[in-house]
């Protein structure tokens, strides 16, 4: 019997994540998310899939975010008929996010037709709201720890990993060997989650390596989030949040509600604009298990905030006067509702923008953060007047020394290491430390390498 493992994304980059298991002629994909940020990288979204999609047997799905989950409806359309196994609080956020994204391509594919920018006549969304609803009904969630058959020969269990509502590291078994996959790790403390479990011993590790090249800085995003907020207000402005709409826009609204409690901030409004989010944080108080908030936590955020719902009622806080928080999708400001903030309050100096998280490049997130004054949002220059700052230390994502925590705790009996879901320089850097501290030789994929799971 052969095995192996390919790398159909993830690879050398941070986006994409996709990674085939072939045992014999079963075949099983680990994450199956869109490709993001740089155009060159989104193109690859329409490229024809490597394999015939019906020849794939199951997907295991680390999480729900969009460059873990995003590209299943593609794959449903070209064939995928198998089941798709995930938590349960994965597999409701995915009902709400694939519905989000489908509904997002459909909108953006409408507005190129209407305004002939396409070179495609006419221009298509990657799939449709149709896809979607084909595809929800294969998701068969199963419980954390709960050990399970996925194809005969190939078992599967689950362990928390922290980072957002859900997720998990996947460790499959076969042949007496065991892969594992630490999908995305969050952090070891966490405003709103655990800490990732200890890996058990297995004999192939997929690791990712977002930060592998840095270490996130020593603040209190809760303090420099209350002060932000604060300047803001005395200049009668508007706070402008992109956030990504599951783990980063809860903790937000958390850190909102106690400084509010705590009397920090005054009872100016707070928005929610993301439907997905709205969503998403239903979603978040009915899986108190898996985080760390208790339900007066929750109940409170439906007291603190104002859920923006319909198209109209989001044009018109384009039409507010300040001071107020507007926290809208999506985190990297590659689409959603907080274009349309932007084109309104951008340009004005009392306001400010909050970065919150990772921004990859290609994004106008990164554009942002790397100094630019303008942007280019539906197809036209925007002027950045209003004050651009960054959240620190409020990332979902394990650093490069909490990565190294993470392994030193576990056996460490690898037979090899492979490193994804990082750009190159992230993941040479952690690539480095890893042999430095434990002389384990890890191997840096690149996109459709194949690697043989035979040895002893």
């Amino acid at each position: 019997m052969t095995a192996s493992l390919r790398f159909l994304g993830g690879a050398q980059t941070v986006t994409g994540s996709k990674y085939l298991f072939t045992l014999n002629e079963k075949k099983i994909l680990i994450d199956c998310g869109l490709f993001q940020g740089l155009k060159e990288l989104r193109l690859k979204n329409w490229d024809r899939f490597p394999i015939d999609p019906s020849t794939i047997d199951a997907i295991l799905l680390t999480h729900a975010h969009i460059d873990h989950s995003g590209y299943i409806p593609r794959l449903v359309k070209e064939g995928f008929r198998g089941q798709i196994f995930c938590t349960p609080a994965t597999a409701n956020l995915c009902h709400v996010m694939l519905l989000d994204t489908a509904h997002l391509q459909e909108e953006e594919a409408e507005w190129l037709n209407k305004r002939k920018l396409s070179k495609h006549t006419p221009a298509l969304p990657l799939y449709s709201t149709e896809d979607v609803q084909k595809t929800l009904p294969l998701f068969t969630p199963q419980k954390i720890h709960q050990t399970f058959d996925v194809i005969p020969g190939v078992q599967v269990t689950f362990l928390g990993a922290g980072h957002i509502l859900g997720a998990v590291q996947v460790i499959l078994e076969f042949q007496g060997k065991k892969l594992a996959f630490s999908g995305d790790l969050g952090r070891p403390i966490d405003n709103l989650f655990p800490a990732p479990e200890t890996l058990p011993d297995v004999d192939y590790l997929i690791l990712e390596s977002t930060y592998g090249d840095r270490q996130h800085e020593v603040s209190k995003p809760k303090d420099d989030l209350c002060k932000i907020v604060l300047d803001t207000i005395e200049k009668k402005g508007v706070v402008i949040i992109p956030a990504f709409t599951v783990g980063r826009t809860q903790t937000l609204m958390h850190f909102l509600s106690l400084l509010r409690k705590e009397g920090r901030l005054p009872s100016i409004p707070f928005y929610i604009n993301s439907p997905m989010a709205t969503s998403a944080t239903h979603i978040f108080c009915k899986y108190p298990e898996m985080h760390k908030l208790s339900l007066q936590d929750c109940n409170r955020w439906s007291q603190d905030f104002e859920y923006v719902k319909s198209v109209d009622e989001s044009k018109v806080l384009n039409e507010k006067k300040g001071p107020m928080v507007i926290i809208a999708g999506s985190g990297m400001m590659t689409g959603g509702r907080i274009l349309h903030h932007l084109k309104a309050f951008a340009p004005d100096p009392k306001n400010t923008i909050i970065l919150t998280g990772f921004q990859a490049l290609g994004t106008r997130g990164r554009t942002l953060m790397d100094g630019a004054r303008e942007i280019k949002v539906h197809g036209q220059m925007l002027p950045v007047n209003a004050k651009v700052q960054m959240l620190e230390n409020l990332s979902a994502h394990a650093d490069s020394a909490e990565i190294l925590n993470w392994l030193s705790l576990a056996p460490r009996n690898f037979k090899k290491v492979f490193l994804t879901h990082g750009e190159p320089s992230s993941i040479e850097s952690l690539k480095q430390k890893i042999f430095e501290k434990f002389h384990i030789s890890c191997e840096a994929p690149h996109q459709d390498q194949e690697f043989s799971l035979d040895e002893a």
